[in-house]
């Protein structure tokens, strides 16, 4: 893994043939290199596939092994994929962090609601702002998406230049913050671009991705025709969004109640920062049922479902202060993330058991995606004029359009590649070597390391139960007592009707009787044939084989 003094490198961690968990690291120099990282993101876990798991997170134990030659952490904006897994990965980094007025107030903000974060220094650069890391000078460059003040970032270097895409569309009329800053990019690719590494997201899709501007018409519309109350959720950090809801509602001579501590806490800090100045003061939930029905808009968290959050009580009559009925509408406001179609489905279902209106993206324009479309993808490879590209951020049908689209568009050197591969970038590009990558999982308040026995077993602990069972052995070979046997998620009866706790008992006490009596005295050796008869007979009357445990205790 040595090279030249000017050797430049790139590696993805996370976030490259998957969407979400996005980590990037550049590195720079020989023997020793010294590295930038871009991101430290988060992907939600699925409850089938990962049971109490709550977030998956990017291994960083390889960046961690290099924390002395780390010039520092930038994040590009403040979306989980890409800020979500900072409180709980950077305590074993502990490098400098750069961020945004908006991301750090964020990020600060998170903190605060999680009890034993970290404290963590930010360095706050400002929006479009320039500053060094190390032997990287970072330019910040102002791009349209789906939350405040996301960047590209031109990383300028000894051995050359690249643009780290982040988020982004070209959106000329975004409802807040500045649009895609096209002078800044078109002045990169008169300067001379190495390498661009861009979001593939979108790179399926024809044409441009609409503008917020489409969106906050078709809200306007639905939100001033609406004859009873109103609810629209959205992601809580689509600020922009609020924003157009709550324009929408004043014109309607609405008050805008916000339901949801995500909400609250986006509000907040959009406030703080300067990205709702001029809109009107949103209420608190317990005013809700004092306005009447056309005079409310609520903003609701749980746009994907999420069980806890208010939607989903709401769609279950079960929220404590906020409940819609017969007429009212709902506005769907957000795309479905693959794998919260059920949840989303669930909550759906729920609304219009009640008769309630739902309106979602199949029928009206009530969301567009922030991420570029081909068109777009192509006009940002005209202004930067890249030698190279590199797709990241996507699955690997994205990776692959986006590349195909590159090679059309003129660009010669397109590199594809997956998380851990090491990929050189000058002098001569191309895939040099691997270095360690994998994720790990928030478990409750611990991290757990995805190889690890824990999800496996509680995969088959849901899918086949589980019993346990206790024995006493007497120093001459004996049982002391009963067994205890305890089942759980197993049947009650076979298809005999036998019940298994008596089928159980019974190949516990024949098992332990035809073992020689000079092997009935050692503890493994009882344990290991008891928990294979069990599991044997079980399987055999029922077809599925449960986790089995057997303790032993010799008095």
């Amino acid at each position: 893994m040595n090279g030249g003094p000017k050797e430049l490198v790139f590696a993805p961690l996370g976030g490259v043939g998957e969407i979400g968990m996005n980590l990037s690291i550049y590195g720079i120099g020989a023997p020793r290199r010294s590295w930038l990282i871009v991101d430290l993101g988060v992907s939600f876990a699925q409850e089938e596939q990962l049971p109490g798991v709550d977030l998956i997170m990017p291994d960083v134990r390889f960046l961690a092994e290099e924390r002395r030659n780390i010039a520092g952490i930038v994040l590009t904006h403040a979306h989980e994929d890409h800020f979500g897994a900072v409180l709980d990965l950077w305590p074993q980094l502990k490098v400098p962090l750069y961020a945004t007025p908006f991301t750090a107030a964020l990020l600060e903000a998170k903190r605060a609601s999680e009890p034993g974060a970290p404290e963590i220094p930010v360095t706050i650069i400002p929006v479009g702002g320039r500053f060094n890391a190390g032997p990287f000078d970072v330019e910040l460059v102002s791009m349209a998406h789906s939350i405040p003040e996301s960047n590209a970032l031109i990383i300028r270097t000894s051995a050359g230049t690249v643009l780290h895409t982040g988020d982004w569309k070209i959106d000329p009329t975004p409802p807040l913050g500045l649009p895609t800053d096209e002078t800044k990019l078109r002045a990169l690719g008169e300067e001379g671009c190495l390498a661009l590494v861009g979001d593939s997201t979108n790179a399926v899709r024809e044409g441009r991705s609409p503008s917020e501007a489409d969106v906050a018409k078709t809200l306007t519309d639905l939100i001033k025709s609406a004859r009873a109350r109103v609810a629209v959720t959205t992601f809580a950090s689509n600020v922009g969004r609020l924003r157009v809801v709550a324009e929408a509602a004043q014109k309607a001579g609405r008050e805008v109640v916000l339901v949801g501590r995500a909400m609250e806490r986006i509000v907040q800090v959009a406030r703080e920062t300067g990205h709702l100045e001029g809109v009107q003061e949103f209420r608190s939930v317990d005013i809700y049922g004092h306005l009447p029905p056309d005079k409310v808009v609520a903003l609701c968290t749980g746009s994907q479902g999420e069980p806890r959050a208010a939607l989903a009580r709401i769609a279950e009559d079960q929220h404590p202060e906020v409940t819609l009925s017969k007429g009212d509408r709902v506005i769907f406001s957000a795309r479905t993330i693959p794998g919260n179609e059920k949840a989303v489905g669930r909550v759906i279902n729920g609304l219009i058991d009640q008769r309630i209106e739902v309106i979602t993206d199949r029928t009206h324009l009530v969301h567009v995606s922030g991420h570029p479309r081909r068109g777009e993808l192509q006009e940002l490879i005209s202004w930067v004029k890249p030698q190279i590209l590199v797709p990241v951020h996507g699955e690997a049908l994205h990776l692959h359009e986006h590349a195909a689209l590159a090679r059309r568009c003129g660009v010669k050197d397109v590199i594809l590649c997956r998380n851990g591969d090491l990929v050189r970038l000058a002098p001569q590009s191309g895939v040099i070597d691997e270095v360690p990558a994998g994720r790990v999982y928030k478990d409750g308040r611990l991290l757990v390391d995805a190889q690890a026995r824990t999800v496996a077993d509680r995969r088959r602990l849901s899918f086949a139960g589980a019993i346990s069972i206790a024995l006493a052995l007497t120093e001459k070979g004996e049982l002391a007592a009963d067994p205890e046997i305890d089942l759980i998620g197993i049947p009650e009866r076979d298809s005999g009707g036998v019940l298994f706790a008596d089928l159980v008992d019974d190949v516990v006490l024949e098992t332990f009787e035809s073992l020689p009596r000079a092997k009935r005295r050692d503890p493994d050796t009882v344990a290991e044939a008891v928990r294979r008869g069990v599991r044997n007979a079980v399987a055999n009357a029922w077809g599925k084989k449960p986790m089995c445990h057997v303790h032993v205790l010799a008095i």
